[in-house]
């Protein structure tokens, strides 16, 4: 069973970084929620599921993935920060390390393992993506509304939909980390 310390040992560096106490206990609650929904029962088979079903992964994990799409996003909040005279807009960091690390949450439940050493869509996956049911975990442990707006609309789901601004660097980095690996596997990446 994957507990809240395990979760807090697996992203300590970002978690340590989010302010609101409230805030960060709940990140932790919607992974450790995520993972008993999805039958996930160790740190090491999140260490071996692959971010994506959709290309190949060439070895990057779930939680890689997490932690460079977070990191990315928060990374790119700074840069803007210390690049821009004034900022057009706030950027709040709790908020924006919260909403990355529970980006794909939903992943717990939309994967599962095909009995032959790989992994395939679950039921739940088929009936709703993981921007959905990522959202709908979050919302169970009370996470704000903004939090929940970077999950449902990090991906195509919230095309031409009203966003906050944490979640457009999350859907920046996400798709940093995904589109190259796209791109190799169609042999448009030059290298």
């Amino acid at each position: 069973m994957i507990t809240e310390k395990d979760i807090g040992q697996v992203f300590a560096s970002i978690l340590e970084r989010i302010q609101d106490e409230g805030l960060r206990k709940k990140t932790i609650r919607a992974w450790v929620l995520g993972c008993e929904r999805g039958g996930w029962e160790s740190v090491e088979e999140l260490e071996a599921l692959p971010f994506t079903l959709l290309t190949d992964t060439h070895g990057v994990n779930f939680i890689e993935h997490t932690i460079a799409v977070t990191e990315g996003a928060y990374e790119l909040a700074k840069v803007q920060e210390a690049a821009y005279r004034q900022m057009p807009y706030k950027i709040d960091q709790d908020r924006l390390l919260a909403g990355g690390l529970l980006h794909d949450v939903g992943k717990l439940l939309e994967f599962e393992p095909d009995g032959k050493g790989g992994y395939r869509k679950s039921r739940s996956g088929m009936c709703a993506r993981h921007p959905i049911s990522g959202t709908a975990l979050a919302h169970e442990v009370d996470l704000p509304d903004e939090v929940l707006n970077c999950i449902a609309c990090h991906a195509k789901e919230g095309d031409g939909r009203p966003q906050v601004v944490e979640t457009v660097l999350i859907h920046q980095a996400d798709f940093a980390t995904f589109n190259p690996l796209v791109m190799m596997e169609k042999g448009a990446l030059i290298q």
